[in-house]
């Protein structure tokens, strides 16, 4: 972390995890847990919990984000949730990218691209996920792929824009797997990320952007690899599902 270039942000992605009743009993539970936290919060639960989510949220230091968006503003897209829908809730993020879509769901770099610039344009602020798989990364070309995917995906992106950008680096094989980059590995993928994003936008840009590390970060490492310099806070699958590991893992960002 360095806070006094940019922001560190802790996000939670609830995947296909509570129902609305339990997202309400969640957020009244973790609101006294995180009041001090040093960083911003953020959980990004299920379509059908957004609402309950913003309402318990509300006056409190807790944004709430979608798991994902269609790029279209209304159509035959069944199934689809649009960007203006979810700013009619009240949401302020968006996960986009996520390994998961792009695995199951048949996301693209190209699709990633499109939904970043709806999020943008409907004053959404997208996390734009990255990461290679393990045998990318066995084949040394981790960089190659990271920085392609980011490159892609920020494809006319203003850098006026690039404030409203966090971009999550998530290696697959660390996803819900038990693994986890070595902080070290994550702080070098994450500067990669920097290096790609100052090519494009220079050091300015590079150095405000917020790139958080997923892939299994618990509270158990959760302080060794934010205190890496290029790991700006992290973006938690299944710790994110229990208010103690989540607190803990924000109250780590200190």
């Amino acid at each position: 972390m360095n806070r006094e270039k940019r922001r560190t942000v802790i996000a939670g992605n609830w995947k296909m995890n509570k129902t609305p009743s339990e997202t309400t009993t969640f957020v009244q539970s973790l609101i006294p847990a995180v009041k001090d936290a040093a960083c911003d919060v953020v959980i990004c639960v299920p379509y059908v919990d957004l609402q309950n989510a913003v309402s318990a949220a509300a006056g409190t230091n807790i944004k709430v984000g979608a798991e994902n968006l269609h790029w279209e503003k209304n159509g035959a897209y069944t199934g689809e949730v649009s960007a203006e829908m979810l700013c009619d809730l009240g949401v302020e993020y968006v996960i986009i990218g996520h390994s998961e879509r792009r695995q199951y769901f048949a996301e693209t770099d190209e699709t990633v691209n499109q939904k970043v610039l709806t999020a943008l344009q409907n004053g959404l602020k997208p996390i734009v996920c990255v990461g290679e798989l393990l045998d990318e990364r066995e084949k040394g070309i981790t960089a190659e792929i990271v920085s392609m995917q980011t490159k892609v995906a920020l494809r006319n992106v203003s850098a006026e824009e690039m404030k409203n950008i966090i971009i999550a680096y998530e290696p697959v094989w660390a996803i819900g797997t038990g693994k986890t980059a070595t902080s070290d590995q994550a702080d070098e993928v994450n500067g990669i990320i920097r290096n790609t994003v100052q090519s494009l936008y220079g050091e300015e840009v590079a150095q405000g952007l917020t790139i958080q590390y997923g892939g299994s970060m618990k509270p158990a490492n959760a302080a060794e690899l934010l205190g890496k310099e290029n790991v700006d806070g992290g973006l938690i699958g299944g710790a994110a599902l229990k208010v103690e590991d989540f607190a803990a893992i924000v109250n780590a960002a200190e």
